[in-house]
């Protein structure tokens, strides 16, 4: 028979306000009977007839209170507020801390943070808000991804990413990671913070953390918006009257136009038609479109006391600004924890993410150079291919059906497992074993008519990648008090290995376009079959100690072994120490009557990180094949690859020193941090040059230094904060000084732009001052020019240009400083965010101006060029004698591509509104929440129409993206 219940019903209020508390999770003790409070804090509970019932009261942020009800069907229960709780909690290497016990440089995202610019990249999101990480995108194509630098580039040709930490476990796909299953993230900046993950936390940590189950009645939330993309900053070339005046110029400059009446001479029949008849074809506006961004996330919580569930479905789907630029993203997450006993708990965190992704090859290079008197259709409204019968192929030709495919599907699973043994009240094991595998599948399909084959024969190719990365951690964490001391130590051994296995076939004139990659045997042309297998492992052991004394007094001490199977024997170990000491002022004696500071901690910390991250099988020298013939018969032959082996190749090393100040004003309404650091790197793997008569390109050494220093600074502050109206500012400001400090003992390496004193990507080239005028006509002659050609600076003063003497270090792609504005109001229901963001003293090689064909036969970039009658300063005169690769090579053209790449952006706004918790509650639901954003909004900066942040190409530009979305709650 079932058990027969009865009916309580209750009200849960705050200890100290009396207001009910809505969301508060309700259970049967000892069993899965629960309920949750709505917006007035009300519950109604089926409670089992007889015996001894209670009932367990838990909400974030409260103190847990069991009650017994007994015969009663009324309760009124106060929940008080638990101090501990309100402690920050911060995750570092492997355990967690409160904030206030922090020695080292971390910064800590939260949910709610993580929530306010929805996107499908995590890191995009936090793009200006974490001090010293500097967050851009350079590309606007359907799931492009974004760069991420931790304090400056310390390698030169080694990687320079941070390392991501997905619950414990190493996983490099952070685009993966669906932003509303993060439960928050730190950011592992100092030495001190970072020496736990050893070599692989040289570039920086950052740890995520997803979601777990909660005890209680299920809990449901759906998360959902829906974007419209535009390309809002575009730089446009010349329209069709802008081609003509430049083409007629450049003619002028050699004597062969005078007036219209000699546009036979340099015009086809249809081209001067199609002047008469106003003829001008915007090559990009046929090819940019309206794009689509959208997301569907719906997540479900919950569980008892000792079983604990969190899965989540999620659907990303993005539409580029170009036709045939696509990408459909699935993903599940599935969260268990479990308690055996009360010794024994053990758990699974797994995601499984499949993306189906359309890329297109760049239409934008040919778009920007075709003739805009041309059309894009013939007389019978069919595309042309070669418009006018020229030698420029049709812009658009890759879009028609069946001509060209470039299909990326991949299938990635990333599980962790963990098991955790409480040995003593005071000592825990826990051992993780970590599963990455990644299946992706490549097609491309090019037929004749496309951009890339250019009326040659089709071509096709099929690749595969399959990729296995698993790990196995074993963390036995050790955490005593003493009185006033506490003393916390963990030991950890790891094992993580990576394996790569990937093929590609290809082959040509492929008979039949409709098998487009596929059926690849049937192609009868330079068929190829390539495979290649990489294998490498980590071996490490770690041991932290850390203690603390009053809370006032904090000391960290670190060291790691790291063990690298792609360096050379000998050289694979190296020992990675740190250190880190804090003094919380705040809780001295002499501090308590100084009530307008809340909070004040010193920190100090210096450490030594490492760097392997560089190809596997450098250390070895390789054979590739090569066509060989004995007489008139073929043969195969090997040869040694490009790259010689180094048999000494060790380990890259940074030194990193930080100071830090932690502080909160006037009852933490206003809280801030600084950080000052100096990373001083050595033996630097460099790919270094060698000369032609070696029989090899390059080698891998340790050779050369770079140093990064800088300073850090993160605001907050609650400027209002009332029960109907909140007002919070949140700013952060950093700036990084990079330069390389040594490099082999030639000194700088001119070919590969690195000199000594200046960041590892800097622009060299000549400078230029001009345009040489009219009255300089007979100084431009010494130097072997005329007047409207570009004027550069001598900078030895000798009366020549050369490229060995008249060349500097003319800006570089770091910029001076970043910074960012945050600010965050709310009104009852109504809330209200702002982003700002800018990178200030940075350069940009910017593509757009290398659209300048003086000759006039290709399109051009929209430019003030020289002419008699205008002595512009800007660019050169058009010339029809004059080649561009002449203009570029010969007389100084690249000088023209230099641009001040600082901006500010109005990075994200959005307003939104959350429905009373009655109404929702009436709704059936626990919360409601709509809201309006839009995203890249408004740019400020010194180029016109476009958006410094692509770096200075202008391929696939960033959009503006307007969206609306819903968050539910049940």
């Amino acid at each position: 028979m079932a058990q027969q219940t009865r009916q309580v019903q209750g009200r849960v209020i705050d200890g100290t306000t009396g207001e009910g508390l809505p969301g508060v999770t309700v259970i049967v003790k000892n069993s899965t009977l629960g309920a949750t409070t709505d917006g007035e804090g009300n519950f109604t509970l089926g409670v089992p007839e007889g015996g001894d019932v209670a009932l367990t009261f838990s909400y974030i942020g409260y103190v847990p209170q069991t009650v017994s009800v007994g015969s009663q069907t009324k309760l009124k229960i106060a929940l008080k507020s638990d101090q501990k709780a309100l402690d920050e909690v911060v995750v570092i290497g492997y355990g967690q801390v409160k904030k206030s016990d922090v020695t080292g440089a971390i910064v800590s995202v939260k949910e709610e943070d993580l929530k306010k610019v929805p996107s499908a990249n995590v890191m995009e999101t936090l793009q200006g808000r974490l001090p010293g990480v500097d967050i851009t995108r350079s590309s606007g194509s359907a799931g492009s991804g974004v760069n991420i630098a931790v304090r400056g580039n310390r390698s030169i040709t080694a990687q320079n990413g941070p390392l991501f930490i997905v619950d414990g476990v190493q996983y490099n796909s952070i685009q993966d990671i669906n932003p509303n299953d993060i439960q928050s993230m730190e950011v592992l900046k100092d030495a001190a913070s970072t020496a736990i993950y050893g070599s692989r936390g040289a570039n920086g940590v950052i740890i995520v953390t997803t979601k777990k189950g909660a005890a209680g009645q299920p809990r449901v939330t759906i998360n959902s918006y829906y974007g419209i993309t535009d390309a809002v900053y575009y730089p446009r070339v010349n329209d069709a009257a802008a081609y003509v005046a430049q083409k007629r110029e450049a003619n002028r400059t050699t004597g062969n136009w005078a007036s219209p009446a000699d546009d036979s001479k340099i015009f086809t029949p249809l081209e001067i038609q199609n002047i008469a008849n106003g003829v001008s074809t915007n090559w990009m506006d046929k090819l940019l479109r309206q794009g689509v961004q959208q997301e569907h996330q719906i997540g479900l919580s919950g569980g008892s006391d000792k079983t604990k569930i969190y899965t989540s479905f999620d659907y990303f789907n993005e539409q580029g600004l170009f036709r045939m630029d696509d990408l459909n993203r699935y993903s599940i997450r599935f969260n268990l924890d479990q308690e055996i006993n009360s010794k024994v708990r053990v758990g699974l965190q797994s995601q499984l993410t499949y993306f189906n992704q359309n890329r297109r090859r760049d239409p934008t290079n040919q778009a920007n150079k075709i003739n805009p008197l041309l059309s894009p259709y013939d007389e019978n409204g069919n595309l042309a291919v070669f418009p006018n019968a020229g030698n420029f192929i049709n812009p658009l030709i890759d879009e028609q059906p069946g001509n060209y495919q470039n299909n990326v599907r991949t299938t990635r699973t990333f599980t962790t497992a963990y098991a955790s043994y409480q040995i003593l009240p005071s000592l825990n094991l826990r051992s993780n074993l970590g599963l990455t595998l990644s299946n992706t599948r490549t097609g491309i399909y090019q037929g004749s008519n496309t951009l890339d084959r250019n009326g040659s024969v089709a071509q096709s190719a099929y690749g595969t990648d399959f990729l296995t990365n698993w790990s196995w951690e074993n963390i036995l964490n050790y955490n005593k008090t003493f009185g006033d001391h506490t003393i916390s130590a963990t030991g950890v051994t790891s094992l993580l290995t990576f394996n790569t296995e990937s093929s590609n076939a290809q082959g040509r004139n492929q008979l039949l376009d409709y098998q487009g990659y596929y059926a690849l045997a049937n192609a009868n042309q330079q068929v190829g079959i390539n495979s290649g297998y990489v294998d490498s492992k980590l071996i490490s052991f770690t041991g932290r100690v850390q203690y603390n004394f009053k809370s006032r007094y904090l000391l960290t001490l670190t060291g790691r072994s790291d063990g690298s199977s792609v360096l050379a024997p000998g050289n694979k170990w190296a020992f990675f120490p740190s250190a880190a000491v804090a003094w919380r002022i705040i809780e001295e004696d002499f501090m308590k009557n100084v009530t307008p500071i809340t909070d004040l901690k010193v920190r100090a910390s210096y450490g030594r990180a490492g760097n392997y991250d560089i190809p596997a099988y450098s250390t070895q020298s390789l054979l590739v094949r090569i066509p060989f013939a004995f007489g008139e018969t073929s043969a195969p032959a090997y040869t040694f690859a490009n790259r010689i082996g180094n048999k000494e190749l060790g380990w890259e090393l940074s030194n990193t020193l930080n100071f830090g100040l932690d502080f909160a004003l006037l009852q933490n309404r206003v809280s801030g941090s600084v950080d000052v650091y100096d990373t001083r790197t050595s033996n630097l793997l460099l790919n270094r040059v060698l000369p032609a008569t070696s029989g090899y390109s390059v080698v891998t050494e340790n050779a050369g230094k770079t140093r990064n220093r800088g300073v850090e600074v993160g605001l907050n502050a609650r400027v209002v904060e009332t029960d109907n109206f909140r007002w919070n500012v949140g700013a952060t400001w950093f700036k990084n000084k990079e330069e390389i400090t040594a490099l082999t003992i030639s000194g700088n390496d001119v070919s590969n732009r690195w000199f000594i004193g200046s960041p590892v990507n800097v622009f060299y080239d000549y400078e230029k001052i001009g345009i040489w005028q009219t009255s300089e006509a007979d100084e431009a002659k010494a130097f072997g020019q005329k007047p409207g050609q570009i004027k550069v600076r001598d900078l030895n003063g000798d009366g020549r240009i050369t490229a060995t003497d008249d060349r500097k270090v003319l800006g570089s792609t770091v910029p001076k400083w970043s910074g960012s504005l945050n600010t965050d109001l709310s009104y009852k229901g109504f809330d209200l965010s702002l982003q700002l963001f800018a990178r200030i003293g940075q350069m940009l090689n910017y593509e757009y101006n290398g659209f300048f064909d003086p000759q006039g036969i290709e399109n051009s970039s929209h430019q003030n060029y020289w002419t008699p009658e205008n002595p512009s300063n800007a660019y050169p005169r058009p010339d029809a004698s004059l080649s561009k690769s002449t203009l570029q090579n010969s007389l100084y053209g690249t000088s023209l591509l230099y641009e001040n790449g600082s901006y500010a952006k109005l990075r994200a706004a959005t307003l939104g509104y959350t429905f009373p918790a009655g109404l929702a509650s009436r709704l059936h639901m626990s919360a409601l929440r709509v809201y309006v954003q839009g995203k890249n909004l408004y740019t400020w900066s010194h180029i016109d129409n476009y958006d410094p942040e692509r770096g200075g190409a202008i391929t696939t530009p960033i959009p503006r993206v307007l969206t609306a979305g819903i968050n539910l709650g049940f």
